[in-house]
């Protein structure tokens, strides 16, 4: 078994969409559900898949993120050129953190516009991609 997507209910798909796009997401398609709800399928360039869906029905209002959602980890190259990209687009990323130390990954927070929380995290050179079982060894 494989995770497919996530997927995130907003309230402004244009709003939602350029947002996205300056993180460096891309949009593979859209799916009409009628009476001007959509999902929106997005990912990024080097990804094979779709990783990020956005669900707009605009009939349901304005989105409540709520308590029980935390956030999305994405992975990234270079932290500090993604971070300068991101404030030329407008964008607030968080301070970078280091919870693993001087060692371990570096680590920024965004928020999208409906509140949901994005992880950025750069690991260190040569570390495979994600956390494996070896990261708690």
């Amino acid at each position: 078994m494989r995770t497919l997507h996530t997927s995130f209910r907003v309230s402004n798909l244009a709003v939602s969409l350029a947002f996205y796009a300056a993180l460096g997401y891309e949009q593979v398609g859209r799916v009409d559900l009628g009476a001007g709800a959509t999902l929106t399928m997005l990912k990024f360039p080097d990804e094979e898949v779709v990783t990020l869906e956005l669900v707009h029905r605009p009939d349901d209002g304005r989105v409540d993120v709520g308590t029980g959602f935390s956030h999305i980890p994405v992975q990234v190259d270079d932290l500090a050129a993604l971070l300068a990209r991101l404030a030329e687009a407008g964008l607030t990323p968080g301070p970078v953190e280091r919870p693993g130390g001087t060692d371990g990954p570096q680590v920024s927070w965004l928020t999208d516009p409906d509140g949901y929380r994005i992880e950025l995290v750069q690991w260190p050179p040569g570390h495979p991609y994600g956390i494996t079982a070896a990261d708690f060894r």
